[in-house]
């Protein structure tokens, strides 16, 4: 993958080049150092990329990697890979999906692109680049012809709520634009719909360990 495009800057008024490309072994530390940023503590710092995961995701799906530049400076990635996902079999763990991180569990024969991770430099979150690597991946599962792309979303308020709704009623709530949840209410924005919350699914306080399970359905697959 190799796009540019323009971003307008809502907090300083200006437009940026962007470029949306594949990631290589030079920009490991610096996808590193994005996590960091993204997903401070309480976030699990064992979940944040290593070098050795990385290589691997390189290895294993080149094509399921992808970074964006700023004007020439990284400020966001997104990693997927295919599976074979049916709604009888939909329930799982992160760690379980995505073999910990590692992506061994890639399915080059199956019929979803699954979202292994997805993280932008806060200091850069004003310009939309979650949406324009959400839509650059909606543009891989139409190329390689599969069903859906499929994710599950850290529900990073529901710890504020969880002694009064279930996971289910927090996420009706964020639907009816009653709750903002920042990472749920920017999936529905870009396409996304709810399939199920999950328990167990990574190891995440504010979440209370739950995610969302959310998809896209290739409006061309056939």
């Amino acid at each position: 993958m190799d796009k540019w495009i323009y971003g307008y800057d809502r907090a300083r008024s200006r437009f940026n080049h962007l470029h949306l490309r594949n990631y290589y072994e030079n920009d490991f530390e610096d996808l590193i150092q994005i996590q960091k940023k993204a997903f401070p503590p309480p976030f699990p710092p064992e979940l944040w990329w290593n070098k050795e995961q990385l290589a691997n995701h390189l290895e294993i799906f080149p094509q399921g990697c992808i970074c964006i530049e700023v004007d020439g400076v990284v400020a966001g990635s997104m990693t997927t890979m295919i599976t074979d996902m049916t709604n009888e079999t939909i329930d799982h763990s992160w760690d379980s999906m995505t073999g910990e991180g590692t992506m061994n569990t890639h399915n080059p024969e199956g019929n979803t692109l699954y979202v292994v991770d997805l993280c932008v430099d806060p200091d850069y979150r004003s310009l939309g680049l979650g949406r324009q690597l959400t839509q650059a991946m909606y543009e891989n599962v139409v190329h390689l012809n599969l069903e859906r792309l499929v994710g599950g979303a850290r529900m990073p308020l529901y710890h504020k709520y969880h002694q009064e709704l279930t996971p289910e009623e927090y996420v009706n709530l964020v639907i009816r634009a009653e709750i903002k949840d920042p990472v749920i209410t920017f999936l529905l924005k870009s396409g996304r719909s709810p399939i199920k919350p999950m328990a167990d699914y990574i190891k995440d306080e504010e979440s209370c360990h739950y995610g969302l399970l959310t998809e896209w359905r290739n409006p061309f697959f056939g």
